[in-house]
């Protein structure tokens, strides 16, 4: 994954992203993933969300389907409404 902007192009596959990362019960790979170290840098508030979202206990796709389908559609990386 080294270009985020396509990423944020491919709703489906940022959504299977994320949602891996959301669902590794690993910790250690969890943080490892690709798409942690992209998101630190152009848009840590998603890594926070989707940390939340592991204290959730979130393990369904469709949420995390709902909330980048929000951000890449609805709302700026800034979280201003668009």
């Amino acid at each position: 994954m080294t270009n985020v902007f396509r990423l944020f192009q491919e709703e489906d596959k940022f959504t299977d992203e994320l949602f891996g990362f959301i669902t590794d019960p690993n910790a250690d790979n969890r943080n490892e993933r690709a798409i942690v170290s992209v998101l630190h840098e152009v848009a840590p508030q998603i890594v926070s969300v989707a940390e939340c979202m592991i204290i959730d206990g979130v393990d369904e796709r469709h949420y995390v389907a709902d909330y980048v389908h929000a951000v890449l559609n609805g709302y700026g990386l800034d979280g201003e409404n668009r």
